[in-house]
């Protein structure tokens, strides 16, 4: 675990800690705080919230438990920067938001807790038939749409998938909603069917125009996104692995290179090329860890409680 010291408290050490840095929030946002965090509004914090959630995953898909204490550290300081900004403004505080989540969490595992929150008798929870992630999954989406009726709410299967998540991220979510109704292909095999169909519609359209390639260039994109999905992978953490890779090859490429006293700046195509084959032959990098790239089993209920 490196040389962190870990220690494992229970909840309600874990609760006086979060609100010594509610407190501490208070302070630095006091006329006697810091001039630099009384100066933030929501908007000019919204990119360091991005920021340090990228680190914090970053951190997980290099498995560094003690860098990940520090990346989550960074994320909950900007949860709880949004609270006391909008406490501020007598609009909520960050208890709202902890609340908020926590009856979110006691609706949505009607199988887990009682109405109170308390935790299920084992009677309870196997009279409640829920064994499977992908259950919870469908019921997690039943229950969800049934409060949006109950608030007078549109019911969209696909509404609240935020616009601003990656794309190919939101390509994933999209399938796995759609999926929860049936709207699926049956097998992972089928989806390399409608890749293959994809790219021929693609090579086609490159023919043709940029306009009609750049549509078809998304459809095989998106169809891309649902194999991940079939197959439980994160879209978005195996392109990661991917770009990684890439990156390692061709710095090896460049090193190899300049060793001959060449860059890559002038090097020809053809050199470039064997290069690159000699790169990949003797290569013995490998992608850090299949844990970055597989999806958790349950990963649809999680994903959404991170977000709304």
């Amino acid at each position: 675990m490196g040389s962190r010291v870990h220690r494992f408290t229970g909840s309600r050490k874990a609760g006086a800690a979060f609100a010594r840095l509610v407190r501490l929030m208070a302070i630095l946002r006091s006329p006697s705080g810091c001039p630099w965090d009384r100066q933030q509004t929501r908007e000019s914090l919204r990119p360091f919230l991005l920021e340090e959630t990228y680190e914090a995953l970053d951190a997980i898909d290099r498995g560094d438990a003690d860098e990940l204490v520090e990346e989550l550290g960074d994320v909950l300081f900007q949860c709880v920067f949004q609270g006391q900004v909008a406490s501020e403004a007598r609009e909520f505080d960050i208890t709202d938001a902890v609340e908020a989540i926590s009856q979110k969490l006691i609706r949505r595992h009607p199988h887990v807790f009682t109405a109170s929150g308390a935790p299920l008798a084992r009677r309870s929870r196997r009279r409640a038939g829920l064994r499977k992630p992908e259950a919870v999954l469908e019921q997690w989406e039943k229950l969800k749409a049934n409060e949006q009726a109950a608030a007078g709410e549109e019911r969209r299967l696909l509404s609240g998938i935020p616009r601003a998540m990656p794309a190919l991220q939101r390509a994933h979510e999209i399938g796995t909603r759609a999926a929860t109704v049936g709207f699926d292909w049956p097998t992972a095999g089928d989806v390399v069917d409608k890749i293959d169909e994809e790219a021929r519609e693609l090579r086609a359209a490159v023919a043709e125009n940029p306009q009609r390639a750049a549509e078809e260039l998304g459809d095989v994109l998106f169809t891309l996104a649902n194999l991940a999905r079939k197959l439980g992978v994160e879209p978005e953490a195996a392109l990661r692995q991917a770009n990684d890779k890439f990156t390692q090859r061709f710095d090896a490429l460049e090193a190899a290179l300049h060793a001959e006293g060449r860059s890559v700046h002038d090097a020809a195509p053809p050199d470039l090329e064997a290069a690159w084959q000699r790169v990949k032959a003797t290569s013995t990098a490998t992608p850090r860890s299949s844990t970055s790239v597989r999806a958790p089993s349950a990963r649809g209920p999680a994903r959404r409680r991170s977000r709304r």
